[in-house]
């Protein structure tokens, strides 16, 4: 009689506790209905761009439009994922009335320019510019008229360059709003022209040439410092920085473009294959399997994941009593390879940098000089495959089986005329490896102690 009582109470037991598990998951379901059908129906394009993603695409020489990036943001915009935000204006907001209303961004903009403009944000626009010395030797501005600072950020390195050469022009470029502020101030201190501030993107910059009157073949030197600067790290509204808790957000551009979508978009619309993809591929993470699983249960129970500590703690739970290193065997935290790789992401930074090599060459007259800062290895092998006339489809680390049977298959490929076009270099690389930081430089800028320069002189257009 024990026995049989017993057997029931456990079978209720388990009906009670199998009930309540499944009216949880029917409300959570519920609540998450709209948001998946919105979630598959809307983000097919970007899901498309996902199964052929690529460390980088190879482009066409001059690459004077972005529509040759296979791997694209511009592809993605915001008006495929759903949004609850409220118009400033008109309460409670429909999709076309966040998404068909131009003002409603220029509003938003002017509002986070004016919000990072005001006196106590000042204190944030430290930053400190890399291996200086090194970029002015190499640049010779005194012995050049013309040359174009990609990233200008704060514009140390271009500060350095005008006061090598008090007479040289320089334009800057950068794709960040602040920045472009930042240009606009500094070009008041100079002669007329002699600093051209520029806003945009390394894809956009011979449309902002030709404005300029700059033609192809007309630059005498050529720097990168590409990923984010310190500025953004350092201003908790932009979202770059896990240790300052701010909003999911990481667009370089501050929602200058208002197709642009943020990582908080990613990371809660795609699926954990999705997500996963893109840690592996843009963060280089071992564990991106399990950090993508922690993700999507995390937002399936307590919702949309909004903030920077957030994701942060999502992934530092998740994976407890892990001890990541990163590449010079340096303690980081668990999410540090997760945010670079949204980062990369959202701002398609190495499409951008493959890109803009491109662009550097069109416009450098022969025997130019190009010189690029990367931060880390995705950025740094870009570089170096360009500099040194490395197929940009070529796996990494051949065996030399593999390589000599790429070449026969190359000689049956290609015709005698157009191997011999290929053997002429299209640059000539000032080192074989990469610089680094002096120690002293590093003891005084700790965020310089990752910093390679790499650096090539334009060879003879073939």
């Amino acid at each position: 009689m024990a026995t049989c009582c017993w057997k029931w109470n456990t079978a209720d037991w388990l009906v009670s506790h199998i009930s309540h598990a499944m009216a949880f998951r029917r409300c959570i379901m519920m609540t998450l209905k709209p948001h998946r059908t919105l979630t598959y129906s809307c983000l097919a394009t970007i899901r498309r761009h996902l199964s052929g993603i690529s460390t980088w695409v190879k482009l066409d020489t001059n690459c004077l439009t972005t529509r040759t990036r296979s791997v694209s943001m511009c592809t993605c915009t915001s008006k495929q994922f759903h949004h609850t935000t409220t118009h400033p204006q008109k309460g409670k907001a429909t999709d076309s009335d966040i998404w068909n209303i131009s003002g409603f961004y220029q509003e938003e903009f002017q509002r986070k320019i004016s919000k990072l403009e005001e006196p106590e944000s000042e204190a944030k626009f430290s930053h400190v510019p890399v291996m200086v010395q090194e970029v002015v030797k190499l640049l010779h501005p005194k012995q050049g008229k013309l040359f174009i600072d990609m990233t200008f950020g704060a514009g140390g390195h271009t500060k350095a360059i005008l006061e090598e050469n008090p007479e040289a022009q320089v334009v800057c470029l950068d794709r960040d709003p602040l920045a472009y502020i930042n240009a606009e101030e500094l070009a008041k201190s100079y002669e007329p022209q002699q600093l051209l501030p520029c806003i945009g993107q390394f894809s956009e910059l011979p449309g902002i040439l030709k404005k300029h009157g700059i033609s192809p073949g007309s630059v005498d030197g050529i720097l990168f410092d590409v990923g984010a600067s310190s500025m953004q790290y350092d201003q908790r509204e932009r979202g770059f920085s896990l240790s300052r808790e701010g909003p999911l957000d990481m667009r370089m551009d501050n929602g200058r473009n208002p197709d642009g979508v943020s990582a908080a978009d990613v990371v809660n619309h795609l699926t954990g294959q999705e997500l996963k993809h893109i840690i592996k591929k843009y963060g280089e993470d071992p564990l991106a399997n399990k950090i993508s699983h922690a993700i999507v249960s995390a937002r399936n129970v307590s919702g949309r994941i909004s903030t920077t500590k957030e994701l942060a703690d999502i992934i530092e739970n998740a994976l407890d009593g892990t001890i990541q290193r990163d590449k010079l065997s340096r303690k980081s935290h668990v999410a540090t390879r997760t945010f670079q790789a949204l980062r990369i992401f959202v701002n398609d930074e190495l499409n951008e940098i493959n890109n803009g090599l491109h662009v550097a060459y069109h416009y450098l007259r022969p025997h130019g000089v190009c010189v690029g800062i990367s931060f880390q290895s995705l950025e740094d092998r870009i570089f170096k495959r360009h500099f040194h006339g490395i197929d940009m489809e070529e796996p990494k680390n051949m065996t030399s089986k593999q390589q000599a049977r790429a070449m026969k298959d190359d000689h049956q490929k290609y015709s005698k005329e157009l191997i011999q076009k290929l053997l002429k270099k299209r640059w000539i690389p000032v080192c074989k490896t990469a610089m680094t930081p002096t120690n002293s430089e590093v003891n005084e800028n700790p965020r310089s102690r990752s910093a390679k320069l790499r650096a090539a002189i334009k060879g003879l257009d073939s």
